[in-house]
């Protein structure tokens, strides 16, 4: 096996989408969900590459919902 990379491509919010989803993930028992422990780096490795590339997460006017359905966005008043 290679050590090539691969690129994936992502709109912003696809990117803001996932990032909020492996966070909810992460802080679960990732060994009920994910049953093969080879999996966790990968997911942390993109999780932590997302937090670093979308300044958006630590914006004030941030808000990700919760709930399904709920998307996550800026918040304007």
């Amino acid at each position: 096996m290679s050590d090539s990379q691969i690129t994936i491509k992502l709109t912003s919010d696809e990117a803001l989408v996932l990032s909020h989803w492996l966070e909810k993930l992460q802080m679960t028992d990732l060994s009920r969900v994910v049953d093969d422990p080879a999996v966790w780096a990968p997911i942390h490795r993109i999780a932590g590459t997302l937090d670093k590339t979308l300044p958006e997460l630590f914006a004030p006017d941030y808000d990700c919902g919760h709930g399904p359905g709920v998307q996550c966005q800026r918040v304007t008043e």
